[in-house]
């Protein structure tokens, strides 16, 4: 009985110990489905061959466009060209009805960061993936995750609540690029991305 009292604190402190890493992290994301299922390495395969640029388009200053816009979608997609599911609800829901596709954007980053791509495309050649994973040939897109508390995408936080990055697309914090600055003796400032 002389040990109970430490007996009940380690115990209680281990369960506060996996609730704290393992159940929390779980329960600050929730999942949503993206409205259409969409297959990247039938687009960007050898099937139609597009490159993520084609639809991923970047504006004249060098900031993304977004997602594509449904009339990109329907400049191929007027009518059914597949026998797909994914096809048949972006047909009949948005195409034929005109109405923009409600997508939810994995890195989608905070209203006063200002990122461009062009020097990080364009002039530096970093490959998409370097920062947004192989995207490009995955056959379905996964649930998006957004954090409950910041309303951020799991993807800007990384999927490692210690910041264990498992790829170097994981995660896009100010600490990611400042790493990849460093790493590759860029120069930077507040004023870089926060205007």
């Amino acid at each position: 009985m002389k040990h109970a009292g430490k007996i009940w604190f380690l115990s209680g402190f281990a369960f506060v110990s996996m609730f704290g890493w393992f159940a929390f992290p779980r329960l600050t994301y929730k999942t949503i489905d993206q409205p259409v299922q969409f297959n990247h390495k039938l687009h960007t395969g050898e099937t139609v061959g597009h490159q993520c640029s084609d639809c991923h388009e970047l504006r004249d200053d060098g900031t993304f466009a977004g997602i594509p816009s449904l009339e990109k979608c329907a400049t191929c997609h007027s009518s059914r060209i597949g026998s797909s599911a994914a096809e048949s609800l972006l047909v009949v829901d948005y195409v034929s009805t005109q109405r923009e596709i409600p997508w939810q954007v994995y890195a989608r980053q905070p209203a006063n960061v200002y990122f461009s791509h062009v020097p990080h495309i364009k002039t530096a050649g970093i490959p998409c993936e370097r920062c947004h994973g192989p995207q490009g040939s995955s056959e379905q897109l996964r649930p998006f995750e957004v954090n409950r508390i910041t309303s951020y995408s799991k993807d800007i936080w990384g999927s490692s609540i210690l910041r264990w990055k498992q790829h170097e697309w994981d995660g896009m914090r100010m600490v990611d690029c400042s790493d990849c600055h460093r790493k590759n003796g860029v120069q930077e400032s507040c004023i870089d991305c926060h205007k």
